[in-house]
């Protein structure tokens, strides 16, 4: 194999590396405030649609956050166990689990509301910057 044909092969030609690496460590950055929380960072993009649509199915829930019912599962029974939300079979369609958030749950969007402006602070980028980061994320995501 030619050596001109392992440049792909370089780790700082990936672009899955610094997506990754970003990732984690703005993930990281949440952290000692989710801590405050008792959420996860999982848990807390769940919240986030819970506290938006109030209601959803797990498998929305599951689109939206692109996660697959073996992760949702396990976190969403801890979820509602501590209180912040319930699970229940659609009286349409008993297929169907049905997400709902309670008032406890409720309860924590004002105490999270903090939560991203504490976050922003850490990431050392322009608004403009973080908003064209966004649209490109999201335009990648849309092929997923």
């Amino acid at each position: 194999m030619r050596e001109s044909n392992c440049e792909s092969l370089k780790l700082e030609n990936q672009i899955c590396f610094p997506l990754y690496a970003c990732s984690k460590e703005i993930i990281r950055r949440y952290k000692p405030y989710l801590d405050k929380l008792d959420l996860t960072y999982t848990q807390y993009i769940a919240m986030l649609v819970l506290w938006s649509e109030k209601s959803v199915n797990v498998k929305e829930l599951g689109n939206k956050l692109f996660l697959d019912s073996g992760t949702l599962t396990p976190m969403l029974k801890k979820m509602e166990a501590k209180g912040y939300l319930t699970r229940e079979r659609s009286k349409e369609d008993e297929r169907n689990l049905i997400i709902s958030i309670t008032p406890e749950g409720e309860a924590l969007k004002g105490e999270a509301a903090e939560v991203p402006v504490q976050v922003r602070r850490c990431v050392n980028i322009t608004r403009e910057k973080s908003l064209q980061l966004y649209n490109i994320l999201y335009e990648i995501l849309a092929d997923f």
